[in-house]
């Protein structure tokens, strides 16, 4: 959005020492255009934030200043030390341990713990080009809560005649003039009291953020101008920090630029192609993609005279089908396998027919004619099976049978 008008106007201020002429117009600086990367600003400043830590721990002492001594088994208490002596409440009670009423803490802090963070020089600086870069985009400044709705234009530039403002009165009329003053008096007004234990640790109060002023002359006279203005920062353009820049790693703080601190951007961050004259070996981070929109990038007419045309008939391969449970599928390897199938069939039927003849010859009812004739020829049979046995003599078995001699 910000490299869409290449140039910048440059707004003069009402002061003493004005001596700039009619408004002028700068090109925007190379850094204004990298790649705004939220994901490594926010880590860098989470970083950048740690290492102004100060190490706290706990007494090492703490919580072992007695002579408890255990009461050991046998006495129906646990066998946590206790404090000797006796004639007040505290012989007896427990000590050291974390669950002892004035014992320890559990896991005493350490001022050897790991306090600060290192982060790579080139990620650093990539962080720095992208807070720079956010600053000049409206939509990501006011979605930062800055109240920018007068500013004339994003990024803005005033010219270097804020160098000579002395008062803190001259600083708020120019503040006022650019249309930047509401967004002081919102940081202002929104001064309170912080919540917590920190009201008692040199950090009371808590406000939002104001504009950030960027100047470029060392020595500067509108350092003491603004300082005493609630929410308004001012930094030099050689001392740029991502702690002002990006706040709590949110992008798109309000800054004003002076005029010479806007020209020097490109001296000290270089360009695409352009080595940084401060930083060593330094160029601005390229994007990956010069144009995101991919979809715009396919459909145009130089890729799309290029690819190759849409296929309208779509080759699938075919299912492949088991032979043994698809008729078709096995004419084709077996062309015999019909006439298997079919004389396969026909020797079940002929089976089956036979057997329900059987079953229905057996199931049929027979005549009393031929009853009587199989229980004559039964009978006939048991009395010759009987003559013949070798077991009639013996007329205990001869009773057993029920037969006489």
């Amino acid at each position: 959005m910000a490299a869409a008008r290449p140039l910048v106007s440059v707004f003069n201020l009402e002061s003493d020492m004005a001596t700039d002429g009619a408004t002028t117009a700068l090109p925007l600086p190379e850094v204004m255009k990298s790649l705004i990367r939220a994901d490594i600003v926010n880590e860098v400043s989470s970083n950048m934030s740690r290492n102004s830590r100060q190490a706290y721990a706990v007494s090492k002492k703490a919580g072992h200043q007695t002579s408890a001594k255990s009461w050991g088994t046998g006495r129906g208490v646990s066998r946590t030390p206790r404090v000797p002596g006796g004639g007040t409440n505290r012989a007896g009670h427990g000590a050291f341990g974390n669950f002892c009423r004035g014992g320890r803490i559990f896991a005493p802090t350490k001022i050897w713990r790991r306090w600060h963070r290192r982060t790579n020089m080139n990620q650093k600086r990539f962080a720095m080009a992208s807070a720079i870069a956010a600053t000049a985009v409206p939509s990501l400044v006011m979605a930062r809560g800055h109240c920018i709705d007068s500013v004339p234009e994003i990024p803005l530039v005033v010219s270097d005649s804020a160098d000579g403002i002395e008062k803190t009165s001259s600083a708020i009329k120019s503040l006022k003039k650019i249309g930047a003053y509401p967004d002081a008096e919102k940081a202002k007004d929104s001064q309170a009291i912080r919540a917590g234990k920190g009201k008692m640790r040199n950090r009371r109060y808590i406000s939002r953020k104001g504009p950030l002023i960027v100047y470029g002359t060392n020595g500067s006279k509108l350092v003491k101008a603004y300082r005493n203005i609630p929410g308004v920062d001012i930094v030099h353009v050689g001392r740029l920090n991502l702690l002002k820049l990006a706040p709590g790693g949110h992008l798109g703080r309000f800054t004003i630029w002076t005029k010479s601190a806007f020209e020097k951007l490109d001296s000290i961050y270089g360009s695409f192609d352009k080595v940084s004259e401060k930083k060593k070996g330094y160029v601005l981070p390229r994007a990956k993609m010069v144009n995101a929109d991919l979809s715009r990038i396919i459909n145009s007419d130089e890729v799309q005279s290029v690819v190759r045309p849409i296929k309208k008939e779509v080759k699938r391969a075919p299912m492949k089908k088991n032979p043994l449970k698809n008729l078709n599928t096995m004419l084709k390897l077996n062309p015999y396998a019909k006439t298997a199938r079919r004389m396969m069939l026909l020797a079940e039927a002929e089976r089956v027919r036979a057997k329900k003849e059987k079953l229905d010859k057996k199931r049929r009812q027979i005549s009393k004619e031929e009853a009587t004739t199989i229980k004559a020829a039964g009978k006939a049979w048991y009395k010759t099976m009987i003559s013949d046995s070798n077991y009639t003599e013996s007329e205990n078995f001869s009773k057993w049978l029920g037969v006489s001699q």
